[in-house]
């Protein structure tokens, strides 16, 4: 065994196990520090990044780039210059479904959807196009709302009106958006949006809004096939059954004014 230190004229020298256990507690710091400051930095970055603000930045981001896209390319062009000839049959119809959901998401007005979807595809294959599409967009929509502007948007919810609204859609969601889509009204996107900001389930929303949306979307699909002989039965009475919900709609809204005035 060697002794910690030897002394040979005067001078103390270190035994070899001493060094060595000196030299790693001095170089420990320098090797443990380093990767601190990266990593620190790394979760402060990805908390601001996942930030409720910070994705709701993000969701109003991709909405204005929706509707910018919206007015570059007008897709509305597709009910005077037609479908592709190549697309036909089923694999036309599943396209013109996803577009027809990811216009809607870019706030395309789906009355003019509808009309297309019945002109291109007549009455029958058009509503059923029709009303995939339109399941498929409010589902983005609401999964888009939830996951990126729910939790920035949901404490300025404070005054009496967001409140009976938020109160509604969370405990009565599902007939409360079915009464929404069988008598228009309140714009598609903002419907979508408001459900995503509230408590209510996908499943009820989504099945609240393919029941909901037939009467008017077939009304508008049956329109659109039958666009060329506006005098036939067919034709009027897919008006009928667009404007009589539209005026019903404007009866309710209008005796339940005073209660909305309460709000």
């Amino acid at each position: 065994m060697l002794d910690a230190t030897t002394r040979s004229g005067g001078t103390a020298t270190a035994s070899p196990r001493a060094s060595t256990a000196e030299l790693a507690v001095a170089a420990s710091p320098a090797t443990t520090a380093s990767p601190v400051v990266p990593t620190r930095f790394a979760a402060r970055c990805t908390r601001v990044l996942l930030s409720p603000w910070s994705r709701l930045s993000l969701l109003v981001t991709l909405l204005a780039g929706g509707a910018c896209a919206v007015l570059l390319f007008e897709p509305q062009r597709l009910l005077t210059e037609g479908w592709p000839p190549q697309l036909g049959g089923a694999a036309a119809a599943v396209v013109f479904a996803v577009v027809y959901g990811v216009c809607t998401v870019a706030f395309v007005p789906r009355p003019l959807l509808n009309l297309a979807a019945g002109a291109l595809f007549g009455s029958q294959l058009g509503t059923g196009t029709a009303l995939a599409g339109t399941v498929l967009g409010a589902g983005i929509a609401f999964c888009l709302g939830r996951a990126l502007g729910q939790d920035a948007l949901r404490p300025l919810l404070r005054g009496r009106w967001l409140k009976a609204v938020d109160g509604q859609l969370s405990r009565h969601g599902f007939r409360s958006m079915l009464a929404l889509r069988l008598f228009p009204g309140v714009p598609f996107w903002a419907a979508n949006y408001c459900a995503s900001f509230s408590r209510m389930g996908l499943l009820p929303f989504l099945l609240a809004t393919g029941l909901g949306s037939i009467p008017n979307t077939a009304a508008y699909a049956v329109a659109g096939a039958r666009a060329s002989t506006p005098t036939s039965p067919a034709f009027l009475i897919a008006l009928a059954c667009i404007a009589v919900p539209a005026l019903v709609g404007v009866v309710v809204a209008w005796r339940k004014r005073h209660q909305l005035r309460r709000l």
